[in-house]
């Protein structure tokens, strides 16, 4: 494949500038949507590995990585990612996609789909949810319970909020204190989380928390039964924030879906097990062609990717 490098900005009418890049070319694109307060770190195996037979795109959502902020900062959340990223898919000149989601990029990808079903012939959705992510946190609604409550302190003290924010995320005790309690410590390299630390002490927490907002009232469970493309869904089995049973709910109600549940993985899974993961994504893009010659005509039970835990 010959190679390819872009990178631009395109203009919303929020008043904000969506960055996006792209490597090489053809079609279908593999396009990557990040969870939320990410710019990228959690590709960091598996799009080079896309790269080498395939034209990818990754963008950055409003207010995040090199994405500028909207006009209004609460201007942010699922409905906005969708209309965004379809712009930059025009911007881009790109016509079929396959969607990979990673936590919120998840939730972004099946909206993604089900808005605009013409443009999307595959979805890879990794340690994410189909909605309403709050509900099930640690198995739990406490950080539900909470959010209203944090988002009108950080409203009412945006600038302290922000300076709060830098100075607890750049410290290293925060950092260890996410790969020892919420993490797989034996299977992450530190240096890999690092990044998205350094990219949350940037961040505006008004639009992390409007966002976050946004997730946790939106819902695609209804439309799941309906995806007639493949998918590949890859969950983590010690994932807290998106729990291994949404993962296996969302593959039995995704018709044909194959599952990965990767041994041991957390919310970083991709980081964690990058060749496993690896693997099963290529066994997927591999079989798109007889995938969407078949076109299921009836819900079947979710395949197991090889190397998949029973």
């Amino acid at each position: 494949m010959a190679s390819y490098y872009h990178q631009d900005h395109v203009r919303v009418p929020s008043g904000a500038s969506i960055f996006y890049e792209v490597r090489n070319e053809g079609e279908p694109a593999m396009v990557l949507c990040d969870g939320l307060g990410c710019d990228g770190f959690a590709w960091k195996y598996l799009k080079p590995l896309l790269e080498r037979r395939h034209r990818v795109l990754h963008w950055n959502y409003r207010g995040h990585g090199q994405s500028g902020m909207p006009s209004d900062p609460t201007d942010v959340g699922v409905a906005q990612a969708c209309d965004d990223l379809r712009r930059v898919l025009d911007a881009a000149k790109v016509e079929k996609a396959v969607i990979f989601g990673h936590s919120m990029g998840v939730q972004v990808a099946l909206e993604f789909q089900r808005l605009h079903p013409q443009r999307v012939v595959g979805l890879v959705l990794l340690c994410g949810s189909y909605g309403k992510p709050l509900d099930t946190f640690h198995d739990t609604t406490l950080l539900k319970r909470a959010l209203p409550l944090m988002r009108t302190v950080v409203e009412k003290f945006p600038l302290f909020t922000a300076r709060f924010n830098r100075l607890v995320m750049s410290t290293e005790t925060v950092v260890e204190l996410a790969i020892s309690l919420e993490l797989n410590r034996a299977l992450l390299k530190k240096d890999d989380l690092e990044p998205y630390f350094q990219h949350m002490a940037r961040m505006d927490p008004v639009v992390f928390l409007r966002t976050l907002q946004s997730l946790a009232a939106h819902t695609t469970r209804d439309h799941l039964p309906d995806i007639r493309i493949p998918t590949l869904v890859v969950g983590g089995e010690q994932d807290h924030f998106t729990p291994a049973h949404l993962s296996r709910e969302m593959a039995e109600l995704i018709p044909d879906a194959t599952l990965l549940m990767v041994k041991g993985g957390s919310h970083t899974a991709p980081l964690e097990s990058p060749e496993a993961i690896g693997h099963a994504v290529e066994v997927f893009l591999a079989s798109l062609p007889a995938k969407q010659a078949k076109q299921a005509k009836a819900p079947r039970k979710p395949r197991r990717a090889a190397g998949a835990k029973r």
